[in-house]
């Protein structure tokens, strides 16, 4: 791995912040034809970039609007490299048979990860088709048994995506195909990889091209399973309950942080819509806590929830009347109930 100058990163900073594409995609090429290698400038440079666009909008430094015109900059700057003829001359080097493809979970929005999953595979020989972000499983699936790939890669950021990411690894392994998956979704270390099914976890690009050198895992027998055969714990039907009843939960905390944190009578109207985000986010995450069974997720969330409160000037311990409120409503789920009052009281110990 070539180190990267820091005068490179904070030209690229500046110009993917500002949203100048042009300046931002001459100097990554600048790079490039100056001898730094394309994957480290893919992965050391251009990945730690966008990670820290993400931490900037968490941070409240950058708005929603800010923070995507930097990841399209940067989406840009990784297709003006991918079409640079010492890269394709590469990729034609390399070219090895064998094909993958490469998808966003159903719902899963955050596609760069993919993308810079999809340009190392390429460079290491691979024939990928990128499918992109959001990609419904059932045209997932008719991809599979249209092409016939020797591995599908699945990518999700948001552990809420988890239900839809453990369809679609069923769904793909029925068609035969061996599934890659990863991104934060699957948790520290792919914690949730094994118990949704899927056949291999990489951490990065990196992981993902150097497992796929092995050889891609074996086929999986087309033996048609359903979620609950992976998650029995799914028969108490906790997760079913507050994912079908998610609006109304949303709801009622509204209502009753009104009477149980008198501030919000001086909220404006932004602030009512981000705190009704906010609370969604919150009953999404328990879902999939239920979902996986693994408290943890959501009292990570938590934890993550706290801080960009903090970055906004608003005291965590706003947090626990929403926490309460929706112990009120899932008082005959106990494992619901578990998972709220650890958080509560990691919160009330912060």
């Amino acid at each position: 791995m070539t180190h990267a100058p820091e005068s490179l990163t904070d030209r690229l900073w500046k110009a993917v912040t500002s949203g100048d594409e042009l300046t931002a995609a001459d100097t990554a090429i600048a790079a490039l034809d100056g001898g730094l290698d394309i994957e480290d400038l893919l992965l050391d440079v251009i990945a730690p970039l966008q990670g820290r666009v993400g931490n900037e909008w968490a941070a409240n430094r950058f708005s929603v609007a800010q923070e995507h015109l930097a990841t399209a900059v940067n989406e840009r700057v990784i297709s003006a490299l991918a079409y640079h003829p010492s890269v394709r001359e590469r990729q034609e080097a390399r070219r090895r048979p064998g094909r993958v493809a490469v998808a966003c979970i159903d719902g899963e929005w955050h596609a760069l990860p993919a993308r810079l999953v999809t340009e190392i595979l390429r460079l290491r020989g691979w024939h990928v088709d990128y499918l992109g972000a959001q990609v419904p499983t059932e045209h997932l699936v008719a991809h599979l048994h249209g092409t016939g790939p020797a591995v599908i890669a699945l990518s999700s950021s948001i552990a809420t995506r988890l239900p839809a990411a453990h369809a679609a690894i069923v769904a793909c392994r029925a068609t035969g195909t061996p599934v890659m998956v990863g991104g934060a979704a699957f948790g520290p270390a792919g914690r949730y990889v094994a118990r949704l099914g899927a056949d291999a976890w990489a951490a990065d690009a990196r992981a993902a091209a150097e497992r796929l050198a092995e050889g891609p895992p074996p086929k999986p027998p087309a033996v048609h399973r359903q979620v609950i055969d992976d998650l029995p714990h799914l028969a108490d039907l906790e997760y079913a309950h507050v994912s079908r009843t998610a609006p109304h939960l949303v709801r009622h905390v509204m209502t009753g942080l009104a009477s149980r944190f008198p501030a919000m009578a001086a909220y404006s109207e932004r602030q009512r819509h981000h705190t009704a985000e906010d609370v969604a986010h919150i009953v999404g995450f328990l879902g999939a806590a239920l979902y996986v069974d693994d408290p943890d997720l959501f009292s990570g969330f938590m934890a993550w929830v706290s801080g960009l409160l903090t970055a906004r000037n608003v005291p965590t311990y706003s947090l626990l009347p929403s926490l309460e409120l929706l112990s009120e409503q899932l008082q005959d789920h106990p494992r619901a109930i578990a998972v709220l009052a650890r958080a509560h009281a990691e919160i009330q110990n912060t």
